[in-house]
């Protein structure tokens, strides 16, 4: 199958749920979207419980692994691509985002979310609304509601 050079990509900043990280896998590869995990993660990329979660689905998505943030934003930043993050301080409301074809999409980790330095690089800094007082979604589910939304923009819904 030919593939564009670049798509819509779902990077996961040092995930520490091995369970939610073979779930938005899975979730990548329904939908037609890359991934890439940003090292260290809090597990090894052949645990069981990343496996099972991810199923056999981990065969039919494209992930690519670095081995640290900065490694990640070189690469990033020369294929000149924008990062929206996703996170519960976010200034801009999911939905008032445009976003483009070959956008990253990053979540934090599931322990802590993402540090400054990390939100300070992204280009758009983005959150779910949610009824207060609750504070977020999980990881996994936010994702998947974050890349349906830039599908559906995009054009790119299967």
């Amino acid at each position: 199958m030919n593939r564009p050079a670049a798509r819509l990509l779902l990077a996961l900043y040092q995930p520490d749920i091995a369970q939610n990280a073979g779930a938005m896998l899975r979730t990548c590869a329904c939908l037609g979207v890359d991934a890439a995990i940003i090292e260290p993660a809090g597990f090894r990329i052949g645990d069981s419980r990343f496996r099972r979660a991810g199923l056999d689905y981990l065969d039919a998505v494209s992930v690519a692994r670095h081995d640290s943030w900065d490694r990640f934003e070189t690469w990033r930043k020369a294929s000149g691509r924008r990062l929206a993050l996703l996170t519960t301080k976010g200034e801009t409301a999911l939905w008032d985002f445009g976003f483009r074809a070959h956008d990253i999409l990053l979540v934090g980790r599931e322990s802590a979310g993402a540090p400054d330095e990390v939100a300070a690089a992204a280009d758009a800094r983005l959150r779910i609304p949610i009824r207060p007082p609750l504070r977020s979604l999980n990881v996994g589910i936010a994702a998947a509601i974050a890349l349906v939304e830039a599908l559906r923009q995009i054009d790119g819904l299967p």
